[in-house]
């Protein structure tokens, strides 16, 4: 790990060297290819940095322990040394998280795919809150959503939601979101007062390139039509609705956001690609079938994740066994605790793993 660490610390400096060349700088692209080479290695460089000053101090106070006879000053220098010791400890283990193989997802935009489960009306209440909660989380992380296709069921739910989210490293946080999300709760529609279960489907896909994926436009038809629920004077009187159709797969998606057809197209179009993506991530995960099993789990729609029970107030993820009583902050997106929390799991996880091997 060191030797490695220690050829990351080298070509780190040498692109500090690259970076003020003037034949470097009049080259925009490789300028930048250097430029985010410089950002992926800085945490673990600076990390390293750290380790190397930590493992300086532990030896310094060895020597001093050597060589000092005031036993006050021994005991001071114990105390040093102790605390030393533990940092490096804590620095090993954040180097070793660092160095593990990184998902090239993980810096993507995202596609989101929300859509109303088992429960009628309460499930598509619950779908559209799913998706208010997705938006505001993207609030707190300062990344803009772009609605794609919305299909209301008439009283404030949602039966489909389709949007993405562009923000630096979406996928990374958000890719633990897919799965069966299940509430629990009084629905406004009950008269009687009983408690009901409904669920609603979350689907996180990355934002596909044209480079990942190899999509024939001659596989796909397009149709138009009126777009239909809110909009203004031109969105329902127009045919710049689109209804994308791939045939080898049979995805459909529609689009209906915008006033313009045109626009209504490329959205379908990333959609689509996104759709495809996914559906070759997942038969990459199926050849990795062991290695998905010691996952926190990525991608599989049919996995019950989480419950949000309303009567109780708490959100519960059950892959992790986390449980939280701030299901009010977690609806209204305040959702960083239990990111944070799966992000760690799946990192240990992962180093179990490594150490195994």
């Amino acid at each position: 790990m060191f030797d490695k660490l220690e050829d990351l610390l080298i070509r780190y400096e040498n692109i500090q060297n690259e970076l003020v060349d003037p034949e470097v700088t009049n080259d925009q692209k490789r300028f930048r290819q250097l430029m985010k080479e410089q950002n992926d290695l800085g945490a673990i460089v600076e990390k390293y940095k750290e380790y190397k000053t930590t493992k300086q101090d532990i030896e310094d106070s060895l020597t001093m322990l050597d060589e000092e006879k005031d036993e006050e000053m021994r005991d001071l220098v114990k105390e040093e040394l102790a605390q030393s010791r533990q940092n490096l400890e804590i620095i090993e283990k954040e180097l070793k998280i660092l160095l593990l193989p990184k998902d090239p997802n993980d810096e993507k935009n995202v596609v989101v795919e929300i859509r109303a489960g088992a429960g009628g009306d309460e499930a598509a209440l619950f779908a559209a809150e799913l998706m208010r909660m997705y938006i505001k989380y993207a609030e707190t992380q300062r990344w803009k959503v772009d609605m794609m296709n919305y299909n209301e069921n008439g009283i404030g739910g949602c039966k489909e939601a389709i949007f993405m989210i562009n923000g630096q490293s979406a996928y990374s946080k958000l890719k633990y979101e897919s799965g069966v999300h299940r509430v629990q709760r009084i629905p406004v529609t009950e008269s009687g007062g009983r408690i009901h279960t409904s669920t609603a489907t979350v689907a996180i896909m990355p934002e596909a390139e044209e480079v990942d994926v190899d999509l024939d436009l001659n596989d796909c038809r397009f149709d138009v039509f009126r777009s239909s629920g809110n909009g203004g004077q031109c969105v329902n009187t127009t045919d710049s609705a689109v209804r994308l159709t791939h045939i080898p797969t049979g995805i459909v998606i529609s689009c209906q956001d915008e006033k313009s057809q045109l626009k209504n197209r490329d959205k379908a179009l990333k959609v689509l690609r996104a759709k495809l993506y996914e559906l070759e991530l997942e038969k990459a995960h199926a050849a990795e079938a062991a290695e998905r099993k010691s996952q926190v789990g990525t991608g599989d729609r049919s996995e019950k994740i989480r419950t949000y029970n309303f009567p109780q107030g708490r959100c519960t993820d059950h892959r992790i066994k986390l449980t939280t009583h701030r299901l009010d902050e977690v609806m209204n997106g305040d959702l960083q605790e239990v990111i944070d929390s799966l992000i760690a799991a799946d990192q240990a996880i992962r180093l179990s793993r490594l150490n195994e091997e």
